[in-house]
């Protein structure tokens, strides 16, 4: 029985040794600017920019997408506001 118990307990305190050791490598090394920008223009290399007729097309579909919105937003508020004003008044 205290031989069970034994093993419970190292095996208790090696997944604790554990968790600490895969706390320290999780955390996060703390780096000089220089370095955060020289990442920061690895990861820019790395994007695919849009072309100047695609990026024509994007600004159509959101500035679309944004007078649909205010149209639906508007008449919402609209119609609230009528059923508010029947109700009160």
């Amino acid at each position: 029985m205290a031989k069970m118990s034994r093993e419970k307990d190292t095996g208790k305190k090696k997944s604790r040794m554990a968790a600490a050791a895969a706390a320290r490598a999780n955390r996060k090394k703390r780096g000089s600017i220089k370095e955060y920008f020289k990442g920061v223009k690895l990861e820019m290399k790395k994007v695919v920019w849009p072309t100047k007729k695609e990026l024509g097309s994007f600004t159509v579909v959101v500035l679309a997408s944004c007078a649909a919105f205010a149209l639906v937003f508007w008449g919402v508020d609209t119609g609230v506001l009528a059923a508010i004003q029947a109700v009160c008044f």
